[in-house]
């Protein structure tokens, strides 16, 4: 296959080139219309207690309350008779809105209810559900925020009006998501512009990674769009999408070009030096995008459709950047042959390096020299960064993952500070079924009973402390085939204690004959993370077994495999552990702008796989060369070192770029979103510095011949299977040079500052 793609490109590269024109023109008209496909929320599991209470509460009770509207009195109480006329006005044009249903407001109730009014009298609340699916909440919410906050009544009597609630915080969400994308790209393709400059020392060899970037975004976002006309695809997965295109697209990229060059270095004709770049290096980019799909393709597990876009986008992504990488960047070599040199930067010098002497080459020596004194401490500081993974807690989006500026996140503070309990937070018990008062009174006091509860509105009437209060009942609640009862708590929204009280609502018998279904955002939480931590297992599985078949069949070993597992999760571990200790634990919150809370449930086995694909990105890079070598007849411990020397450098310049493309998101002013991009660049640097150059040596050297081993029937599978990068009396054996002291060919190059050499 190899083979037939580097002849297509060298006999018909303009063709090639012209086609790419034309599919990536065509990607990038489809892909305009992206956002506009794309939805915000996508946390909740369709299939949860929680979300089917929502929609019984949407079909049978006109949908539950996602807007909040926090009304100031400008002078006085609320209860003043000019306030009240601007607030009962307000409340009738808000009822005359198309898109709203089942408004409510401290005016309506008589006498006026206390806990939808301010303690200190000054600020009313008016409930609202803006109908529509997530994206359509989203454009309604707009469009009555817009008309009805800042101002509202006639002058002397005007209100001040804020508005808050699920709505408001998913629209300030998702503007903010396109608005930090824009930011992040605007920092890191000029800084990776810079970086490869340097990396390849001429201005020609730094662009054409540029190349596959584009190709690789573009083609995502058409997919994206293709999708998003077919199933529900959150906006999030955009941001994934430029930063892995990006970053992918210079990593393969990078990798081609690299081994091109040092092929045209040892005098080799272009057509030459393009066969071998495509069987060796081209070899190696499709197996590693293999790999990385295999694991980002675990997110598809979860029936969160958040998870899933992004096993959408990641899988689109990888497949897009690493076909374009192995057709289009071949065409180039063969237009472009020595010319991929030119632009050369005059203040760069010349340098003369081999696998032997370059820096990687030596540590891995120096490594393997005392393979267990030089792990044993990087282990060691490892291990003490995974430690607060010991007290993670998992939460999932609110008002606070919101610059503490934001409009709706100001609401969400003042109706849990100057209110008694919270409306909007309220759980929702929903019975889709006939039921008699008496039985539903009875439900409803043992349910202001339990801890927390601050009242039970039922049709039956209010309940407090496991008795009816003075209040009438409310008639809206109950429906001659179903029946509403809101539970609110004076609880912090999301707290322990709320998720607590979420398992003893659902714990608490219901009249007979009924199936009671708990709703509201405690519940949410609670199904998600139950959600996920049932679907955990069989993800972790899906990754672990997909990476160990597709090592064992590039390797022939079941000990690579088990051995790159194994770094991988240590790494991992750290990373989750750094963001724990800053998200979470709150450290960095005032320089990065962030308030602590749970890590984000959804959020952090993305990054797990993102993190754990991208160290096998790697481990194929570095692995590759070193089997390569093996291979030719070198003993394990020179393969290791001079496999090293060889793809150190490249490892590293690939890993520094692709983290400058996930750190670019540490400017987004949503917390999860941060979190996000700052633990995807450390998981990245920690891999390839901490884990490719000390850790990787260190267990080669202490395996020994035993780091290639396999029982007979594996070696014949693989014998029969298997894919290797060269092999013996392949391209691999003709043109790398094996002296018998393991020392590889010298490779010398006049066009970078380092000569570049592929994996």
């Amino acid at each position: 296959m190899f083979d037939r793609i580097a002849e297509l490109a060298i006999r018909r590269s303009r063709l090639v080139l012209v086609v790419a024109v034309l599919v990536t023109a065509l990607m990038g008209a489809l892909g305009a219309g992206a956002f506009g496909k794309l939805l915000g929320g996508g946390f909740d599991d369709p299939a949860s207690q929680s979300t089917r209470a929502a929609k019984v509460i949407d079909e049978r009770f006109g949908g539950e309350t996602n807007l909040v509207l926090l009304v100031r009195a400008p002078d006085g109480p609320v209860d003043a008779p000019a306030a009240e006329r601007s607030g009962r006005e307000l409340v009738a044009d808000l009822r005359a809105e198309k898109s709203l249903a089942n408004v409510v407001s401290y005016w309506d109730t008589d006498p006026g209810s206390p806990d939808l009014r301010s303690r200190d009298g000054r600020e009313a609340i008016v409930l609202a559900h803006v109908k529509g699916d997530e994206t359509q909440q989203q454009e309604n919410a707009r469009a009555v925020i817009d008309a009805y906050t800042g101002t509202y009544g006639k002058k002397g009597e005007a209100l001040a009006v804020r508005a808050g609630g699920g709505a408001a915080v998913g629209g300030d969400m998702s503007k903010q998501v396109v608005d930090d994308l824009v930011l992040a790209e605007a920092i890191a393709v000029p800084l990776t512009l810079v970086l490869l400059l340097f990396v390849f020392g001429s201005v020609v060899a730094a662009l054409l990674p540029l190349v596959i970037a584009v190709i690789a975004i573009l083609g995502s976002f058409a997919q994206l769009s293709l999708l998003g006309s077919v199933t529900d695809v959150s906006v999030s997965a955009t941001n994934l999408t430029t930063a892995m295109g990006l970053g992918l697209g210079i990593d393969y990229a990078l990798l081609m070009i690299s081994r091109f060059r040092e092929q045209l270095a040892t005098g080799a004709g272009v057509e030459d030096a393009v066969r071998r770049t495509v069987h060796t290096a081209g070899r190696t980019v499709a197996f590693s995008a293999a790999t990385v799909a295999a694991a980002l393709a675990a997110l598809l597990v979860f029936p969160q459709y958040f998870l899933r876009s992004f096993g959408y986008a990641g899988v689109g992504v990888v497949a897009v950047a690493a076909v374009g990488t192995l057709f289009v960047m071949p065409a180039l070599f063969v237009v472009l042959g020595h010319r991929v040199n030119s632009g050369r930067l005059p203040w760069l010098k010349e340098a003369r390096t081999t696998a032997r002497t370059s820096v990687w080459g030596r540590l891995a020596r120096t490594v393997m020299r005392r393979p267990a004194l030089t792990a044993l401490p990087v282990l060691a500081v490892l291990l003490v960064a995974a430690s607060p993974l010991l007290g993670i807690t998992f939460g999932t989006p609110d008002e606070r993952v919101l610059p503490t500026g934001a409009e709706s996140r100001q609401v969400s503070v003042a109706l849990r500070e100057n209110f008694n309990g919270n409306d909007e937070s309220a759980l929702h018990v929903v019975i889709d079924g006939p039921v008699a008062q008496g039985p539903l009174g009875t439900y409803a006091a043992e349910l202001s009973g339990l801890a927390g509860v601050v009242r039970v509105e039922s049709s039956a009437g209010i309940y407090a402390e496991g008795r009816r209060s003075a209040d009438s009942p409310s008639s809206a609640l109950g429906r001659p085939g179903a029946q509403r009862m809101s539970v609110v708590s004076d609880l912090t929204p999301r707290s322990d204690e709320a998720q607590d009280l979420v398992r003893a609502v659902r714990a608490v018998d219901p009249p007979a004959g009924s199936d009671p279904l708990v709703g509201g955002v405690d519940a949410v939480l609670v199904d998600s993370k139950d959600s996920i931590s049932g679907r955990l297992p069989l993800a972790v599985a899906l990754v672990a077994l997909t990476t160990f078949v597709l090592l064992f069949l590039f390797t022939g070993s079941v000990v690579q495999p088990l051995r790159a597992l194994l770094l991988n999760v240590i790494s991992l571990g750290a990373t989750l552990g750094v963001m724990t200790w800053i998200f979470q634990d709150g450290h960095f919150s005032s320089l990065l702008g962030f308030s602590a809370q749970p890590m984000e449930v959804s959020m952090t086995v993305l990054m797990f796989c993102i993190a754990f694909g991208l160290s096998m990105d790697y481990e194929v890079f570095v692995t590759s060369r070193i089997k390569e070598l093996h291979d030719l007849g070198e003993d394990n411990e020179s393969a290791v070192a001079n496999g090293l020397g060889h793809t150190g450098r490249i490892v590293t310049a690939a890993a520094c770029l692709l983290a400058v493309s996930f750190f670019a998101f540490g400017t987004s002013k949503i917390s999860f979103m941060q979190m996000f991009g700052l633990g995807s660049g450390l998981a990245i640097l920690i891999d390839a510095v901490a884990v490719r150059g000390v850790l990787v040596p260190a267990a080669m050297r202490l395996l020994g011949g035993a780091a290639w081993y396999a029982p007979g029937f594996l070696r014949a599978v693989h014998g029969r299977f298997g894919l290797s990068e060269g092999g013996e009396g392949g391209p691999a054996a003709a043109s790398v040079a094996a002296p018998g002291d393991g020392a590889e060919a010298e490779v010398q190059s006049p066009y970078a500052k380092k000569t570049t050499t592929g994996a």
